[in-house]
């Protein structure tokens, strides 16, 4: 793709582009490249500095080096400069978000939310680092004094996803800045352009040099890389988002070190919606949480189960309304799903729409691969519990609905599964919210709604789906250490 066509020469702000990677304030471009295309078209956007381990425990070490002078800030002068970044963010919306669309694939108003939504964590901790307060606790014997501090923990690494790749970042980098930990992060191969494009604001915005570093490698070196930060002592947290298969792999590989993690793994979310459910409303709320980002969140919801009583009804509804959804390239107007990030994400969604069809499926809407990395919006009714879709999460714009009679099975196959990260239900009645909301073993309920995630709620699931929480208060948590003093002598 020549440069006058390739969406990227259409930026406002050219500089904004980076293809380097970030340590130490300086921008290293590395003795190799790695090519970055954008999956709606595959054409060719940019080549992108290939680190390895090398590099990152340069990296490791610039962290390290800066931490004294970044923690002994006042909480008041950290919250200045992560709110000049805010702004920045917000300066740049439109073409950080076409930087998104063009190596994501999601819609362009949809990237566009997610810079805004991914502002607001930068926002939410800058206001935060001026409320990391400590305690005082009753003292056993009056000639003593108790006392609790919360303490940064020291350099802090990030792996972040091609899904959300700049929400993801500040999610997990916000809350460490706040705290007054340096940080490395590793954003995902597939979409290195949006993460090195905040880092830039992140200068701008007065982040010292070391502070906050960008390290971009390829599939291959991105494996030696986080081995890197597991077995680095000087590395005392690292936050996760993406497989539970990984999240295994790097709790395994952070056990001899005894680091902290905070992990956000794989989601299987159920949508169930109950006989006494707003069915119109269900049937927004599901085309909202199903088909965004072409299916391809961890909170998405990939198995639908619908009660007896208004199942025809639901499917029919739901069908006919993401018969609406129009699919194509994420800049052309009117588009709400865009391309798979990938050919191993289609081949996917490939497998478990055919299974589901050779396993009694009936497929009511969609079905069928197009042209290119795209995937036809797909609804299927009669969907059973030996299909891969009821097992693994699809990560596609894939919904089978499942059909039940009683609450307790609802809740029985909603919880049989070993993710619990975010879950779904549509009903009216109190008693049975209160009741399913209690039952449902998933970190995240939401109750007639499809989309639940805010900056100043926690973010986080139970089970296979992860550790910590990301966002609210809560979200600092991870970033410092709690120590204890205990003061004696005080009556001498």
């Amino acid at each position: 793709m020549s440069a006058l066509l390739s969406p990227l020469s259409l930026l406002k702000d050219p500089t904004l582009l980076k293809t380097d990677a970030l340590i130490n304030g300086q921008w290293v471009s590395g003795s190799s490249r790695f090519a970055v295309t954008d999956p709606a078209t595959g054409a060719h956007l940019a080549d992108v500095a290939n680190l390895g381990p090398a590099e990152a425990e340069t990296a490791i070490a610039a962290a390290n080096a800066a931490w004294p002078a970044w923690r002994n800030k006042t909480a008041k002068e950290r919250s200045i400069i992560l709110r000049k970044w805010y702004d920045l963010i917000m300066a740049n919306q439109d073409d950080l978000g076409r930087i998104m669309t063009a190596e994501e694939g999601k819609p362009l108003p949809e990237a566009k939310g997610e810079i805004a939504y991914g502002a607001s964590f930068v926002e939410w901790f800058a206001e935060e680092a001026k409320r990391i307060n400590g305690e005082t606790l009753p003292q056993f014997d009056n000639n003593r004094r108790l006392l609790l501090l919360r303490q940064p923990i020291g350099v802090c690494a990030a792996i972040t996803p091609w899904n959300f790749p700049m929400a993801m970042i500040t999610r997990k980098v916000s809350p460490a800045l706040a705290a007054g930990c340096p940080v490395v992060i590793k954003p995902a191969e597939l979409t290195p352009l949006s993460a090195l494009a905040v880092a830039e604001l992140a200068l701008r915005a007065g982040i010292p040099a070391g502070v906050l570093n960008v390290i971009t490698a390829d599939a291959d070196n991105s494996i030696a890389v986080g081995k890197v930060f597991c077995a680095s002592d000087v590395v005392r947290h690292i936050s996760f988002t993406g497989s539970t298969e990984v999240g295994r792999i790097l709790l395994a590989q952070s056990a001899p070190t005894v680091k902290k993690l905070s992990l956000e793994l794989g989601g299987n979310a159920p949508f169930i919606v109950f006989d006494d459910a707003d069915i119109d409303s269900a049937v927004e709320g599901a085309f909202a949480s199903k088909y965004r980002n072409a299916g391809q969140t961890c909170v998405c919801s990939n198995r639908f189960y619908v009660q007896e009583g208004v199942y025809d009804e639901f499917v029919q509804k739901f069908a006919a309304k993401v018969k609406t959804a129009k699919v194509g390239n994420g800049f052309e107007e009117g588009v709400n799903q865009g391309p798979l990030i990938e050919e191993a994400a289609l081949l996917k969604v490939e497998r478990h729409v055919q299974d589901a069809l050779l396993k009694g499926a009936r497929l009511l809407t969609g079905g069928h691969r197009l042209p290119g990395q795209f995937f036809e919006p797909t609804v299927m009714a009669d969907a059973t519990a030996d299909m891969l879709c009821a097992r693994e999460e699809t990560f596609g714009p894939f919904a089978p609905v499942f059909k039940f009679k009683t609450e307790q099975d609802a809740i029985f196959a909603a919880n049989n599964t070993e993710f619990g990260l975010a879950s779904y239900f549509y009903s009216r009645d109190v008693g049975r919210i209160f009741r399913v909301s209690e039952a449902l073993e998933y970190g995240m309920v939401g109750i007639n709604v499809g989309i639940l995630a805010t900056e100043h709620v926690p973010f986080g699931g139970v089970k296979q789906s992860g550790l910590g929480r990301e966002g609210s208060h809560l979200g600092i948590d991870d970033y410092v250490e709690i120590k204890y003093l205990c003061i004696g002598d005080i009556l001498k």
